[in-house]
């Protein structure tokens, strides 16, 4: 990793690598922020967002405990 990038990890994985004014706006974005936003912000950095299936995904079997 080189001075300067941000990983954004899952789980242990590697999910995104920011570089250069992309990790200085996500820093800045991240300053302050509570966990809740921190997390809706790497959701759309990554791509994992809103994909429309939360609600019926909830009632899935497998998702039930």
């Amino acid at each position: 990793m080189k001075n300067g990038d941000v990983q954004v990890t899952h789980h242990g994985r590697l999910a995104s690598t920011l570089r250069g004014r992309d990790a200085i706006d996500f820093l800045a974005e991240m300053h302050g922020a509570d966990t809740d936003a921190q997390q809706q912000a790497m959701a759309r950095l990554t791509g994992n967002y809103k994909r429309g299936n939360e609600r019926s995904a909830a009632d899935h079997p497998r998702n039930r405990r």
